[in-house]
């Protein structure tokens, strides 16, 4: 998918804030047990399609409306994806906005998680 400019210029600027992890870490983390809300943010279509396996569906339509809801703990840790990584990335922005402290974008999205083979729902 080709983005536009001003879309890639604001993910940019998201990037400078945001923590990112490899899928590869993220992995490790769920396999290890770590205790870590892992929510894919993508459209309600996209998630019925596929999804990473024990991922949560918070879109990021609604996340800013739902997360004091969902996880009300703002010191949880909350690892976010989406397609490619961008969407992710502007939605933990907008949560480290709203106080959450240990929020990390998983870079390459669900298209990473697939090509390496991950499990998926």
């Amino acid at each position: 998918m080709k983005h536009n400019p001003g879309f890639l210029q604001l993910v940019e600027q998201a990037k400078v804030r945001v923590s990112e992890q490899t899928v590869g870490e993220v992995k490790g983390r769920l396999d290890r047990g770590e205790p870590v809300h892992f929510l894919d943010v993508r459209e309600d279509a996209e998630f019925a399609t596929d999804h990473a396996k024990g991922a949560r569906h918070l879109g990021k339509g609604i996340i800013e409306r739902d997360i004091e809801t969902v996880i009300p703990d703002k010191e949880a840790p909350i690892i976010l994806y989406c397609g490619g990584g961008f969407r992710s990335v502007l939605a933990a922005d907008t949560l480290q906005q709203m106080g959450y402290r240990r929020v990390i974008s998983m870079t390459g999205g669900i298209r990473a998680w697939r090509e390496a083979g991950y499990p998926l729902e």
